[in-house]
């Protein structure tokens, strides 16, 4: 079966889902077309221009069994760029939803990104989700922005989009589950050359944190539950991890000024094994964000071991029990004040991911996808 997969914003876990699923399916012959992820006004709009009067336009004239975009795809504007792809089965993964996003001040506000989405629904044959919080709140939000335009809106959108869509969340990979990131010698030699320095005893509750410094995943939020351990005087590590840019939110910067010694871990690890050995070694993974479809790095965290905390909000009540989710700044506290009294124990509460491994979930995605053809 000749495929062709279109990734129009492929950043880093657009990057994960289409490498996972070419390499799960070997026998598939596969195409794959990216753009990169930056200039994200111009991308969503433009892609479609770019790839079918560009270099790839030969390669899309190409006959196809199958053709799968991610959401930030123009897919109507390149199916009327691109006649010849117009009668080939289509999916559209939906990462992300451009509904259901927190607005930032400085950002310019307009609804083409969210028009794109439901173009892009429209095109094509079948929807897949990484949640229901992603599927729900797609639709819930596209019947708000139709009720806002005067006139000459059509009845049914949603509801066309609805019956076409279905959840299926990105997998993990096997290797989450069957590498031994333990070791025995294991100790904080890449720790932060501005954090704590002393001995990394038994009776600390080490915490992780680790996401894109954006305004989206809470910095203020994670600001104000370190400084209520620090009012509580709970003993607390915390590994300060991910990408940093020019326009991180200032908190970031608070956080390492008033907590560097509670600072063992900052910024992005580069080595894989790193930072699960950083993960696994970590009591607890805290998530502060405001916005979030699925959540992979909190789900490989937990299948590191460690206990994941995240707000009883957005995607993750679909995925943790309520003993994992907090209700505001101050449970939050809370929970983690409880769990360093006994910080020695190592995980106070689980989830199996196992449902999700690739292994497990590709043969759900193997039976949606050739249901098409």
């Amino acid at each position: 079966m000749k495929v062709l997969l279109l990734s129009a914003y492929d950043a880093d876990s657009h990057k994960r889902w289409r490498k996972g699923l070419v390499a799960a399916f070997p026998e598939w012959q596969w195409t794959v077309l990216t753009l990169p992820p930056r200039y994200f006004s111009w991308r969503i709009r433009g892609n479609s221009l770019s790839w079918a009067r560009g270099e790839a336009a030969q390669t899309l004239r190409q006959q196809w069994d199958l053709i799968i975009a991610t959401s930030m795809t123009d897919l109507s504007a390149l199916r009327g760029l691109v006649p010849e792809i117009v009668g080939v089965p289509t999916v559209v993964y939906f990462h992300e939803n451009q509904f259901a996003y927190p607005t930032s001040s400085d950002a310019f506000q307009s609804i083409e990104p969210q028009l794109l989405n439901i173009y892009t629904a429209l095109a094509g044959d079948l929807l897949l989700f990484n949640s229901e919080y992603n599927r729900r709140t797609l639709i819930e939000g596209a019947a708000r922005l139709l009720k806002r335009f005067p006139d000459c809106v059509p009845v049914g959108v949603c509801e066309e989009i609805e019956s076409k869509s279905k959840v299926l969340p990105v997998p993990l990979e096997d290797s989450l589950f069957t590498q031994e990131y333990t070791q025995t010698d294991f100790c904080w030699d890449h720790r932060w050359e501005q954090g704590f320095k002393g001995e990394v005893t038994d009776d600390i509750l080490i915490i992780s944190w680790a996401a894109r410094w954006e305004y989206d995943k809470g910095a203020d939020r994670l600001l104000q539950i370190l400084r209520g351990l620090k009012e509580k005087k709970v003993k607390f590590l915390i590994n300060l991890m991910g990408q940093s840019f020019r326009s991180s939110p200032k908190e970031f910067e608070l956080i390492q000024q008033e907590f560097n010694q509670n600072l063992l871990v900052v910024g992005y690890v580069e080595s894989e094994s790193l930072y699960r050995q950083t993960l696994r070694n970590s009591h607890v993974f805290l998530s502060t964000a405001y916005h979030e479809f699925q959540g992979l790095a909190v789900m490989e965290a937990a299948v590191a071991g460690c206990t994941p905390l995240v707000p009883n909000e957005q995607c993750y009540p679909e995925f943790y029990p309520e003993e994992l989710r907090y209700c505001g700044v101050e449970d939050a506290i809370d929970k983690l004040a409880d769990w360093a009294k006994n910080s020695e124990e190592k995980v106070r509460g689980s989830v199996d991911f196992n449902k999700i491994r690739l292994g497990r979930i590709k043969k759900e995605y193997a039976r949606m996808l050739l249901d098409l053809n």
